[in-house]
């Protein structure tokens, strides 16, 4: 599988190209390539142009209108460009008309997040689950793989080698996602055992939206060395580590970060890395309250908890990270104009959240250790009010064991 995963060049540049619709302004548009060219900058490479075109949808054909193509496509060649990103998934027909255009390397969003995903897996489980979303994705664009095979239409004694080819290759994926899916249904058991075997404690697991912060948390809480990088999907697979508050034992886990357009089936074969948000019995959201737009990423998170790991009952604490990058403009008494986003202090979101919340809300610094200490009183009283929930006898013998530590 190692010839699928694209190959990158250091600083290798490129453009990035997107779409304005009725369904995405041109605020959104221009938010979604910021996204776009932090995941580009994350697998290696160099953004160096925007080219953003507005229409009804995308052409079924190019993505974007044939004028629209020249003008990128004379950009590319004046600039010495060798890659161009689409920040929407592209149909192989549109791959192939592109590709035939532009003569250059093209990816689409999908697929550039399937390269930073190759690139971060280390464990079985991870490699698995990527090599399964590789094949999956790859599956419907065989077609475009053998453009440089003489193809003849279909029909008795009428079928060119190009697409004997893609039939085997067809078939060959199939059964190789089919070994995949089983190979990760032994690792789920595998998994599922070891849960087991971690004996009657609360389960705790960090969720958000990708680099918000959440292994750099996961290190001070449980002291441990989790890969943190200010890079997208820095963690990619599941860590789990015993933590101990006030003589109140808990596993905590750190997992795989969120992201707007993650592809349907990207997410199903991720679903038993979530198998630790299932489980889990409080969940610890982290957000980024120094970006522009974290609510969006709120509303992404919570719909993909909900949609995927059905963890809309499950207790939360919301725990806005990053307050020493916070900045706003505070707005001049005479000044009428309407109040954004950057006009709101952190006063102001701190009063708007907890109320939301109901007090079930902390504003941190993971970076500078700020307010770590009220983070940990107040995860100390939500799994405290959990395990007396589920393990009552357990509770009278940890009560006793802290009275005696206690005389």
């Amino acid at each position: 599988m190692k010839d699928l995963i694209l190959s990158k060049q250091e600083n290798e540049k490129t453009v990035l190209v997107g779409l304005i619709t009725p369904k995405q302004n041109e605020a959104k548009a221009n938010e979604y390539l910021d996204e776009l060219a932090f995941l580009a900058e994350t697998a290696g490479a160099q953004p160096v142009k925007r080219f953003l075109q507005r229409l009804e949808q995308p052409l079924s054909t190019t993505f974007v209108g044939t004028g629209k193509l020249e003008e990128i496509k004379q950009y590319i060649e004046e600039n010495e460009i060798g890659l161009v990103i689409f920040d929407d998934d592209l149909s192989p027909k549109q791959l192939k008309n592109i590709e035939k255009e532009l003569q250059v390397k093209i990816l689409d969003r999908t697929t550039l997040i399937l390269d930073i995903f190759a690139s971060r897996a280390q464990s079985a489980s991870a490699k698995t689950q990527v090599e399964l979303a590789q094949y999956q994705y790859l599956l419907p664009r065989l077609t475009r793989l053998w453009t440089h095979l003489e193809r003849q239409k279909g029909g008795i004694g009428m079928r060119g080698p190009g697409e004997t080819q893609i039939e085997t290759d067809r078939r060959i994926i199939l059964n190789k996602i089919s070994l995949l899916k089983q190979e990760l249904k032994s690792i789920d058991k595998q998994k599922a055992t070891q849960r087991k075997n971690r004996g009657k404690m609360i389960r705790v697991a960090l969720v958000g939206y990708t680099n918000v912060g959440k292994s750099t948390l996961m290190n001070l809480l449980a002291k441990s060395e989790v890969f943190a990088e200010n890079k997208l999907f820095a963690t990619l697979d599941t860590t789990v580590r015993k933590v101990i508050i006030d003589n109140l034992p808990f596993l905590l886990a750190d997992t795989v970060g969120f992201i707007r357009k993650l592809p349907t089936h990207l997410v199903e074969s991720f679903k038993s890395t979530l198998d630790e948000v299932r489980e889990a019995d409080l969940l610890i959201h982290v957000v980024d309250i120094s970006h522009p737009t974290f609510e969006d990423q709120i509303e992404v998170v919570n719909k993909t908890l909900n949609e995927v790991c059905g963890a809309e009952e499950k207790p939360m604490l919301l725990v806005f990270n990053k307050i020493d990058a916070f900045s706003y403009v505070a707005k001049e008494e005479d000044d009428l104009t309407p109040v954004t986003r950057d006009n709101i202090s952190l006063d102001e979101y701190k009063n708007t959240w907890m109320a939301k919340m109901h007090d079930n809300c902390m504003f941190i610094s993971a970076k500078n250790k700020e307010n770590i200490d009220d983070l940990k009183n107040k995860m100390y009283e939500m799994v405290k009010e959990l395990h007396i929930k589920r393990y009552p006898y357990n509770d009278f013998l940890f009560q006793k064991y802290t009275e005696d530590m206690e005389e």
